[in-house]
């Protein structure tokens, strides 16, 4: 199927992030984040989409566990987050979350270049979960 809409699980690959996070020991759920986010960073010059896209909910999952985030409804979110559950993540998390949403929407991103004649749509859909993030630094 692999992108049906502009959310941030709408996509084969975020989806099957999520349900790598949701199979995840609970312990363990906020090193998967980090180690994601990380992974968008380390990118040579050009991004990937698929870990563009896991980055991004990976950065979504974040911003939905902050005071000014969005409670995600998503059906392929994780679902232990559309429960209700929370997190414990770490302070440095939405700084690193930011810092990966810039190298996915920025110049040398599969993610991007794949978006062409959407890419206003798709930077909008992820205005939310840049606003919390912002929100927390």
């Amino acid at each position: 199927m692999g992108t049906w809409d502009f959310g941030p699980f709408d996509n084969d690959d975020a989806a099957d992030w999520s349900g790598d996070l949701q199979d995840a020991a609970p312990g363990r759920r906020a090193a998967l984040i980090r180690e994601t986010l990380e992974e968008v960073l380390r990118e040579g010059e050009y991004v990937e989409a698929d870990v563009a896209n896991q980055a991004v909910a990976a950065a979504a999952v974040v911003a939905s566990q902050l005071p000014t985030g969005t409670p995600l409804t998503s059906a392929y979110a994780p679902g232990f987050v559309t429960a209700g559950e929370t997190l414990v993540l770490p302070e440095d998390l939405p700084a690193l979350a930011l810092r990966a949403l810039d190298r996915v929407a920025g110049d040398g991103s599969e993610w991007s270049e794949l978006w062409e004649d959407g890419l206003p749509k798709a930077l909008s859909a992820l205005r939310p979960i840049r606003e919390a993030l912002e929100a927390a630094v």
